[in-house]
């Protein structure tokens, strides 16, 4: 078995007999291409997949700005959930992308099951990624910036720094990298009750890119809460890319459970 289910886990009461819909959040960098490999199995089994692509990304670079904030992020996975009509999702998040839907669930938790963060930040209200990541992360990220990015984005990175190996992988999430705005990092999130309230599961890669502290953070929710769950995955951070049949089968276990 490719990752670690805590025991015993407790079947809830699912608002739906339908499969439920599933919406995949990128992490930065990305784009909703990244998730191409879990959608197409998550797809055959019966379930909706939306993959947004959170502006200024993937195949929405064109629109790459000084300007995109994480608000703009916040607001695009907003909009996917209203004009798509998504109703008791499985909301999963990559990386950064949980600083997005942690935003975001102050408006969306109604319309979602589950959240899974899928080694995926958790902030706190007031937070921001360089927050996060430490002030040495946080400092490098910068000095790139002002080296490489005219001082308002990050460039693209290799995906080895992701723990992709393969080389037709790499050359795959090699050709799609984008670059990210800057200001995404050093936004600082509004209000995150409702995520931190609401059922889910936190999912470490082993090895995982997060701060230990962040870790902590949620094995220590865990412990206290049962409606949110921890589990191990032993695959490298972009696990969606190196791993989807692993990836797959986590998602589907905690839809069936919860």
């Amino acid at each position: 078995m490719p990752y670690v289910k805590e025991e015993p886990v407790v079947k809830g009461n699912a608002s739906s007999s339908e499969p439920p819909p599933f919406v995949l959040v990128h992490g930065g960098r990305h784009g909703g291409w990244c998730w191409r490999p879990v959608a197409a199995r998550l797809r055959a089994a019966g379930h909706d997949v939306y993959t947004p692509t959170l502006t200024g990304l993937g195949e929405r670079s064109h629109l790459l700005s000084r300007q995109i904030g994480l608000d703009t992020h916040i607001q695009d996975l907003v909009g996917t959930f209203q004009f798509e009509d998504i109703q008791d999702a499985m909301l999963v998040a990559h990386s950064y992308g949980g600083t997005v839907v942690c935003g975001a669930m102050e408006s969306i938790a109604e319309r979602v099951r589950s959240l899974v963060l899928l080694d995926a930040h958790m902030p706190r209200a007031g937070e921001s990624v360089f927050d996060l990541i430490g002030p040495v992360r946080a400092a490098q990220m910068v000095a790139l910036s002002d080296a490489a990015g005219e001082g308002w984005y990050i460039p693209p990175a290799d995906a080895a720094r992701y723990g992709v190996t393969d080389p037709a992988d790499v050359a795959w999430v090699n050709s799609r990298m984008t670059a990210q705005p800057l200001k995404t990092y050093q936004d600082r999130v509004g209000a995150t009750d409702r995520a931190w309230n609401h059922p889910g599961l936190f999912v470490e890669c082993v090895p995982s890119s997060q701060e230990p502290h962040l870790l902590e953070r949620a094995r220590e929710r865990s412990a206290t809460d049962p409606r949110f769950r921890y589990r191990i995955l032993h695959a490298p951070h972009d696990a969606m890319v190196i791993a989807p049949d692993a990836v797959t089968e986590l998602l589907l276990d905690e839809a069936a459970i919860t």
